[in-house]
């Protein structure tokens, strides 16, 4: 059976390696290795300034997209001033993500985002963010150690599609971030919730075959079972 093909939107970072110090479009390979084990090929896509017609080019050849994770999205997107502990940000990729992301949702393409790219989408939807989570919970258990993931169960709304990409209602996940959703964007619901402060873990869109957000990082499992069922998704599309 031919691969689905997935695409991945990519960070542009200062990267060294061998002899070379510079500007590099990368991400984890955590993501490729999970795609592929699922069934997927991926296709990396670096942010660009886009064309009238770039979206529709990109999303025609690709069957799903993900929003992967990275930087903290610029304030102004939704209208808030920068918290001291934002940034730094990347302008030409949240603009790339966000007018991808509203083109695949306009032709049902399935849509994953992944921790940023929760955020993302949920801005892409007129939503807001909770710039810096240790002022809003009192704590930072969802980013301790830099460079390294948390863990912490999730509880997942029954029947949701949260819930049927995992296969449970509760969830042990592997997280870093310091922001996360304040006011959900037109039409999203919040379907998980991590249990012990009661953030906002997933949301999803119910009037989309596929259209979901997850705070945490399922590419890093050792059973992906969301990845899995993005894969399904493009599948049956």
């Amino acid at each position: 059976m031919a691969r689905q093909v997935i695409g991945v939107c990519a960070a542009t970072e200062q990267a060294r390696w061998g002899q070379w110090d510079q500007p590099a479009v990368l991400l984890p390979r955590s993501y490729a290795d999970s795609l592929h084990a699922a069934g997927g090929l991926m296709l990396m896509l670096p942010p660009h300034e886009l064309d009238p017609e770039g979206p529709d080019q990109i999303l025609g050849r690709i069957d799903a997209l993900i929003l992967a994770g990275g930087a903290d999205v610029e304030p102004g997107l939704y209208g808030a001033e920068p918290h001291p502990a934002t940034g730094p940000t990347r302008p030409e990729r949240d603009r790339f993500e966000l007018e991808l992301a509203r083109a695949a949702l306009e032709r049902d393409l399935p849509l994953l985002g992944i921790c940023r790219g929760m955020e993302v989408l949920n801005v892409a939807r007129g939503g807001t963010l909770l710039q810096h989570l240790p002022d809003e919970l009192g704590h930072d258990r969802h980013r301790p150690v830099p460079g390294s993931f948390a863990e912490h169960p999730v509880r997942l709304e029954p029947g949701s599609l949260a819930a049927r990409a995992v296969g449970a209602e509760r969830v042990t996940v592997k997280a870093h971030h310091h922001q996360g959703v304040d006011r959900l964007g037109d039409g999203l619901v919040a379907s998980g919730w991590s249990e012990d402060d009661e953030l906002v873990e997933a949301i999803e869109l119910p009037d989309r075959g596929f259209a979901l957000g997850v705070l945490w990082h399922p590419e890093e499992e050792d059973s992906p079972t969301v990845i899995e069922a993005l894969i399904a998704a493009a599948s049956r599309r």
